[in-house]
């Protein structure tokens, strides 16, 4: 490796290393949130918690373990080499976020060389969302970094079919950490699966014109697919089938048929809001921007492109298909698109051809393109029009849409002049590095803004709850598992619908609730307040500063179902309060 390369690597991930381990116990950003709860953490490591204190998995009829078998190993793993805390379930994400950081890098050197490789480990090392994520225990950062050990793997394969067999099982083992991975799968797949069939079956590559493919590029195929299966068969013979009741629950039941509504209307209106709903494209504006162009030259030059390169396009649409179809409104969904994102621009930002093959697609071509044009235009547009629209999401896509369909207009009207001037564009290097600087600048800022005014309150109230309550003592509810990291607490998951919901109100054993109070009583699920109700003599004995909203005056309870003192009764509690 050239050595240049090798100190720019090293200077990334120090800075990157420091973005994600500084001040581990910080509470996510609560104003300018992006889209982190901090009281999810608690509850997705539950099963880690309980095996490491306690020796078992389950303590009570709250699992995912069955949803994410992979990420629950893994902080097993941590709490079994650190303890039992927050900052040691943080480091999972933190060094995921670092492994797609090196694994990012390699495969875009192995794609578009060492210009492209260092800006994409650059900008995904700063990536302010990708950072903030890769500090919260939660499985989306892991689940993203074994999408990019796929991606990387599958890029290396071409020189190496064998490194495929990676890829295949890096695909699989994303899907295990969690479902919302399952559209990486269809693509790693769909673009192995037609490679192999673009070799052997020669009447599909005839009337589609495409060229047979390479020898080592069927073997990476091959392989790839091969190595999947693998994965597959023995996570299915070893975890799945002997728990076939609770993972059909976990992950259809309710995951799936209890969620998302499947309307048409409800399609549409996921569709829309893509750009709208939240930031995540606006703050990753200049990032989008590019990688627009790289998926228009890439879908020019479809047939002749690298594996890899096909893949990073499905990645982004297969992945917007399935927010489509299951969550767009939910922030989190959409960390699984910065890596893609970053990669598409460093492609552009590396030196390569913006749009070298557009200008000489046929009339047909050019029509046919035309619907992505649209949304490619509409996710551009739309990340800034909303800025308009802050409050409201039915104007900015209005505005958007109307705005797309113009410029699209335009440019299909001037397409020659328009196409023949990008294509002849390259960037150089000193361009590249202004643009790839302002975009980590900004993100540096943004982690700025974040770090003057951080707090740990989340922290010191889990450390004030392990003060007062003797451990193994049972506490009912969600934030029950938000606040019980810094102690010894069994808590008692209440959801609705699953969990122990159906003995919520029967639990005479269970004498104490956790809940919030500020902003409101039941803000982090309002089934707990089933549980309030069928103890009308409860009252609270203790309570704490918490980080979760904008308003910054947040404030979590401890509540006696009962109304009565005890051996950890209100004077206690109120003592270690002070």
């Amino acid at each position: 490796m050239n050595r240049h390369l090798a100190l720019g690597l090293l200077a990334v991930l120090a800075l990157g290393g420091a973005l994600r381990f500084a001040w581990l116990t910080a509470d996510p950003p609560s104003h300018a949130t992006v889209g982190i709860v901090w009281h999810d953490e608690g509850p997705w490591v539950h099963n880690a918690r309980n095996r490491a204190l306690w020796g078992t998995w389950r303590t009570d009829e709250w699992n995912p373990v069955f949803v994410a078998p992979v990420f629950t190993a893994l902080e097993y793993a941590a709490f079994s080499a650190f303890g039992v805390g927050t900052w040691q379930a943080r480091t999972v994400p933190a060094v995921s976020g670092l492994a797609a950081v090196v694994l990012l890098g390699a495969g875009l050197i192995a794609v578009a060389g060492r210009r492209a490789g260092l800006i994409g480990a650059l900008l995904l090392a700063t990536n302010y969302v990708f950072v903030m994520w890769n500090r919260a225990a939660l499985m989306e950062s892991t689940m993203t970094a074994f999408i990019v050990a796929g991606w990387a793997c599958y890029a290396a394969a071409a020189r190496r079919p064998a490194i495929g067999l990676l890829a295949g099982a890096s695909a699989v083992l994303a899907f295990f950490t969690k479902a919302s991975a399952v559209f990486f799968v269809a693509a790693i797949g769909l673009d192995a699966a037609l490679t192999l069939a673009f070799r052997y079956v020669a009447p599909l590559r005839q009337g589609l014109g495409v060229d047979a493919p390479g020898e080592e590029t069927v073997r990476a195929a091959a392989w790839t697919l091969a190595g999947a299966g693998i994965a597959a068969g023995l996570i299915g013979a070893l975890f799945v089938l002997p728990h076939w009741t609770e993972y059909q629950f976990y992950n259809w039941q309710m995951s799936v048929t209890r969620k998302p509504e499947y309307s048409v209307r409800a399609l549409m209106d996921r569709a829309s809001w893509l750009p709208i709903v939240h930031d995540f494209f606006t703050r990753m504006w200049l990032a989008t921007t590019v990688a627009a162009l790289a998926i228009v030259s890439i879908a020019a030059r479809w047939r002749r492109a690298l594996p890899a390169e096909r893949l990073l396009v499905l990645w982004v649409f297969m992945g917007l298909l399935e927010l489509v179809v299951h969550d767009a409104g939910n922030e989190r969904r959409y960390v699984m698109f910065v890596p893609a994102l970053v990669a598409l621009a460093a492609l552009v930002l590396g030196g390569g051809a913006v749009l070298d093959e557009v200008r000489r697609l046929p009339r047909a071509a050019r029509l046919l393109s035309i619907p992505l044009l649209l949304l490619l235009a509409y996710l551009v547009i739309g990340a800034i029009v909303r800025l308009a629209f802050l409050s409201e999401i039915r104007p900015g896509v209005r505005l958007a849409a109307g705005l797309s369909a113009v410029a699209v207009a335009l440019i299909v009207w001037q397409w020659d002049r328009a196409t023949t001037w990008l294509g002849r564009q390259r960037v150089p290097a000193a361009m590249a590095t202004v643009v790839a600087g302002l975009a980590s600048a900004g993100d540096l800022a943004q982690y700025w803004q974040w770090a003057a005014v951080r707090t740990t309150r989340n922290y010191e109230a889990s450390v004030a709850l392990g003060r007062v309550l003797p451990p193994g003592t049972l506490v009912h509810g969600k934030l029950a598992n938000g606040l019980a990291l810094e102690n010894r607490i069994r808590p008692v998951f209440v959801g609705r619908g699953f969990g122990n919901y159906e003995d919520r109100t029967r639990r005479d054993d269970v004498r104490f609730v956790l809940t919030y109070v500020a902003p409101r009583v039941g803000y982090e699920g309002s089934v707990i307040q089933d549980v309030l109700d069928a103890y009308p003599r409860h009252a609270v004995v203790m309570t704490f500063d918490v980080s979760e909203t904008p308003t910054g005056h947040d404030r979590a309870a401890l509540i006696d179902k009962f109304g009565r003192a005890g051996p950890s009764g209100p004077d206690r509690m109120e003592r270690a309060q002070d």
